[in-house]
Formats: structure tokens, C-alpha cells, sequence
């Protein structure tokens, strides 16, 4: 009897399954959570029940620092993603020896650490009126997801043809129809994903909400740090399940949407 002998590949991909499901399951371990009948959480639970749901819908703290982090977060994307696009355009037009620089003045963020950017932008925020304000906590969080964007968009216009925007620009059109035109649907793909990380980042983001949500803009997160501190009743659960599903679903409408863009792109072609 020939003796079977999983081959590279296959343990290469098994291999990856594991650590997939090792850094995925604690995290979706919250969902069953949610719906314990008991007033702790119990993995899994032993009887099912909307309880918790309920209270977490008709509680008005929650459901005012839910929608909190929703304008936060749509107006930290509208933010990062005009930020993040016109500076990766007009990184594309720098000579090569700055754009090593820029770049890493934008991408900056992401080396400081996160509780220095929170204790400058504290400062900052309350000696110009933001602190504790949606418009306030948007910017702080913009800061963090514009280089999630520049990166996202210089990608797809690593792919645009540069010769479309001039032979466009040869035939009259001025740079703002150019831009709606042929640069915008070429690189749709980056602004799409760039979007979703700044949307998702500033839903999920708690250290810098911390510091300056203060109390008439707290945010779900910080809802969560705060209930967790006191009790850790399936509620605080809910609330991380929401996140969770919020996560998963922008993502899955982005790879869609991106995924109709390209397939129209070829249709065309």
C-alpha cells in the first residue's frame, strides 16, 4: 500500500488555514457571546436569547455613541480620501529624489506611537475649540487613515497610462473633466480600498477617541472601554459584534464594487 504524501503545497496551505484560524476565532468568539441569556458571557452559551440586543437598542447611550462613530467615521473618509488622493496625484508629479520624502512625511503616523499622536492632538484640539466635537475627532482620526489611502492610490496609478490623461488634455478637455473622466475610473479600485481602511480605522480607533471624544462626541469604542471598566455583561458584546459585522459588510461591498468596476473595464476593452 502506497503510503500518501501531502505535497508543499498542500502543507503550505494548511499551514495557512491554522494561523488563519488561530488569529480569526478569538474574534469572532464575541458573536455567539451576544447572544447569552445569562447576564455574563459564557462561550458558548447555553441558551440562546435578543435580550441583550434589546437593551443595547434601547439604551440611548449606546445607540448615541453608535451613531456617533458613524458620522465620525463618513466624515474622516470624505476627510483622508481628498487628502490621501490629491497628495498621491501630486506625488506622481514630484521628482523622483522628493517622493521618498513626502511619502514618508505622510506615512509618518503610522511609525509615531499611537498615544504620543493622541497626547499632541489633545493639546492642539482644545486650544482651537475641537475637543470633544465629531469635526474635531474626524481630523484627529484623518490623520491616521491618510496613509492608508496614499498608499491604496498610488497603487492603481502605478497601473494608469499617463499618455490618457494627455492625449485627453490634447483634445480640449480641461483637467477637472480629465480627472472625472479617465484618471477617477483608472484608479477607482485604490479610492475604494483606501476608503474602506479610513472608514473602518475610525470606526475601530479608541486610543485617540479617548482623548479627545471627551463627552459630547464618544464614540462606540470608547462606550466599550468604558462598560468593560465597570462590568463585562453580554451588552459590551453586542456592541463589539456590531463593530465587527460593520467591518466585514464595507469590506464585502468594497471587493464588490471594485470587482463590477474591473469587470466593466474589460467589457469595454
Amino acid at each position: 500500500m502506497k503510503r500518501y504524501k501531502p505535497s508543499p503545497q498542500a502543507l503550505t496551505q494548511i499551514f495557512g488555514a491554522i494561523v488563519l484560524a488561530f488569529l480569526v476565532m478569538p474574534i469572532f468568539a464575541v458573536v455567539p457571546a451576544s447572544f447569552n441569556q445569562a447576564s455574563f458571557i459564557k462561550i458558548p452559551p447555553e441558551e440562546l436569547s435578543l435580550q441583550w440586543y434589546a437593551a443595547f437598542l434601547e439604551d440611548r447611550g449606546w445607540m448615541t455613541s453608535l451613531f456617533n462613530s458613524v458620522r465620525v467615521a463618513l466624515l474622516t473618509t470624505a476627510i483622508a480620501l481628498v487628502i490621501g488622493t490629491l497628495t498621491a496625484l501630486g506625488v506622481e508629479r514630484l521628482p523622483k529624489r522628493i517622493r521618498p520624502i513626502v511619502i514618508g512625511a505622510v506615512l509618518s503616523p503610522l511609525i509615531v506611537p499611537v498615544i504620543m499622536i493622541s497626547i499632541a492632538l489633545y493639546y492642539v484640539t482644545r486650544s482651537i475649540g475641537l475637543y470633544g466635537t465629531v469635526p474635531g475627532l474626524a481630523l484627529s482620526h484623518a490623520l491616521i487613515c491618510v496613509p492608508f489611502v496614499l498608499l491604496n492610490v498610488s497603487v492603481s496609478l502605478q497601473r494608469l497610462d499617463p499618455n490618457l490623461a494627455r492625449a485627453a488634455s490634447g483634445l480640449g478637455a480641461r483637467p477637472g473633466y480629465v480627472f472625472r473622466t479617465v484618471t477617477l475610473p483608472a484608479i477607482w479600485p485604490g479610492v475604494a480600498s483606501g476608503g474602506a481602511f479610513a472608514f473602518v480605522l475610525s470606526f475601530d480607533e479608541v486610543v485617540i477617541s479617548l482623548f479627545i471624544a471627551g463627552y459630547g462626541a464618544k464614540t462606540l469604542p470608547v462606550k466599550l472601554w468604558e462598560q468593560i471598566r465597570v462590568e463585562f455583561t453580554p451588552v459590551a458584546a453586542v456592541g463589539s459584534t456590531l463593530i465587527l459585522t460593520f467591518t466585514v459588510v464595507l469590506f464585502i461591498l468594497t471587493r464588490l464594487s471594485t470587482r463590477k468596476r474591473n469587470s466593466s473595464a474589460e467589457g469595454s476593452q
